[in-house]
């Protein structure tokens, strides 16, 4: 992806099979055309929604993207972005030697292997291991090459096995009710993080009961409701902490916490440090 802002990251080693790159990218609004890349592609969107239009080979999607949101490129397909607002995503690349070698480990047909062009998709496991390979980046690997492997070799299986020429139809599991219900949920969640947000308010923007929404966004997300707001809003502090000059009591109140020793209390539940380590870790 061409980008405004670029932050790279050094490449994870794969031994005899390849390897990924991880890196967080950030775009202007505005249009973006990108020529088409040796190796796939996994782009998870981060943070406040964003409209956007993408259109790769003779494939196109519109529609507004939300944290967690999942694109797989292909190898070899130019891109044309264009966003309403400014995205920022991170980005996976994955060597066709892992996917081959992956594959042929698995029992698969390497050769006739295929990656589908994936638009907005949401995945929990490729989520998972896609923050577990941020939040390295972010540590400095201190996972070492093991760890790196490790998580290489699951995202390389999670794109055969569901992703690929040779993964089963997608399960219909969720209904595409609920996915337009978590997609309206998750969006405003991101534009609301901020307020007070309650459990009611929630499932009247999904349009089902308290109980049901509960029900559709465990199953969708991995996690309840008010864990994922925490998750999020400790992430948006911790996104502050870095990259603005507000005082700590200041970004408590703009990411919903009702003071600093309750950000600070969520900080170290999730991340292990305090706001003042964690600032000074970004400096």
């Amino acid at each position: 992806m061409s980008a405004a802002v670029t932050q790279s990251a050094p490449v994870l080693a794969m031994p005899r099979t390849g390897s990924i790159s991880v890196r967080m990218v950030t775009d202007p609004p505005g249009k973006i055309v990108t020529p088409a890349l040796q190796k796939l592609c996994v782009a998870i969107h981060v943070g406040r929604p964003v409209d956007m239009f993408c259109r790769r080979g003779v494939e196109q999607h519109a529609g507004l993207l939300v944290h967690g949101d999942i694109d797989i490129i292909p190898a070899h397909i130019p891109m044309v972005w264009e966003a309403r607002q400014q995205d920022t995503a991170l980005a996976l690349g994955v060597e066709p030697g892992l996917l081959a070698a992956v594959a042929e480990e698995c029992g698969f047909d390497g050769p006739g292997l295929r990656m589908l062009n994936r638009f907005q998709i949401r995945d929990p496991q490729i989520e998972h291991i896609a923050w577990a390979l941020k939040a390295e980046m972010e540590a400095g690997y201190p996972g070492g090459r093991v760890f790196g492997d490790s998580l290489a070799v699951g995202l390389a299986t999670c794109l055969i096995r569901g992703h690929s020429s040779l993964a089963p139809p997608p399960s219909a599991r969720n209904g595409a009710v609920s996915g337009c219900q978590i997609k309206r949920v998750l969006s405003y969640i991101e534009d609301n993080l901020a307020e007070d947000i309650s459990l009611s308010d929630i499932a009247a923007v999904a349009g089902v009961s308290r109980s049901h929404l509960k029900v559709i966004f465990r199953r969708a997300m991995g996690v309840p409701v008010h864990q994922y707001v925490i998750q999020r809003r400790v992430e948006r502090a911790r996104e502050l902490l870095c990259g603005s000059a507000l005082a700590i009591s200041e970004i408590a109140v703009e990411t919903g916490f009702t003071h600093q020793s309750h950000l600070a209390y969520h900080m170290r539940r999730a991340l292990g440090a305090s706001p003042k380590a964690i600032r000074e870790l970004g400096a």
